[in-house]
């Protein structure tokens, strides 16, 4: 699991309950994967934890999975 840097500087921007939550969750979804994730747009996948969304995208043949853009509901889907 690997996490963009714009999606480190809004990690670092949210309160510490918050942010533990988003990389609690990141951390459980590296054993099964498609079990917590969406098909988005594109080559996208989305992650749901609670009000916000973690668009990441997977890289089949290093097998990384990259948490590019995390955003509040609302915000993440005008982007």
């Amino acid at each position: 699991m690997k996490v963009d840097k714009k999606a480190q500087d809004f990690l670092d921007k949210l309160s510490q309950d918050i942010a533990l939550r988003i990389v609690n969750k990141l951390e459980q979804i590296k054993e099964n994967p498609f079990h917590f994730l969406e098909h988005y747009e594109g080559e996208y996948y989305k992650l749901r934890i609670g009000d916000y969304r973690v668009l990441m995208d997977i890289d089949f043949q290093r097998k990384v999975i990259w948490a590019r853009i995390i955003d509040k509901r609302g915000r993440i889907y005008k982007r």
